[in-house]
């Protein structure tokens, strides 16, 4: 019966990996990343009072969302084109400056985690360090449509 089980996870498994697909899985990532962006955006411009436990969360689901973003996964050769992309053949043709720029942002995310901002400056020059990486990825390797 457990090698029943076994197999029939394991074939279930193997079904749902076959049929990944990697623009939707970087969308679904960019997205939530720019959520996490997005709810403490109006603390860092001042608009909104700081909010330890609101920095703490978004710089914690960037930096989560940061260890996931993997070039070679999400980005793999055969993604260039077709379906609903803003990924710039940029990221093909420059896959170690593409690298470079990711793994900046996961070190970056991850500061921020540690250094958990308890106050208006300190977050908003976190925040900076942390944003300037999704700017300059999609300045170089995004083509917006």
């Amino acid at each position: 019966m457990k090698k029943i089980v076994l197999t029939a996870s394991l074939l279930a498994m193997s079904f749902g990996m076959a049929h990944a697909d990697p623009i939707a899985d970087r969308q679904a990532l960019m997205k939530d990343m720019g959520r996490a962006v997005g709810s403490v955006a109006k603390i860092a411009k001042g608009e909104q009072p700081f909010d330890a436990a609101a920095v703490k969360a978004a710089f914690a689901t960037m930096a989560a969302d940061a260890k996931k973003l993997d070039a070679d996964t999400l980005f793999p050769d055969g993604t260039q084109t077709g379906g609903d992309t803003e990924a710039s053949p940029k990221i093909w043709e420059d896959r170690p400056g593409f690298k470079t720029l990711i793994a900046k942002y996961q070190t970056d995310t991850a500061a921020a985690v540690a250094e958990d901002p308890q106050d208006l400056a300190a977050f908003q020059a976190q925040f900076r360090t942390v944003t300037a990486n999704c700017g300059s990825c999609h300045q170089n390797y995004r083509v917006k449509k």
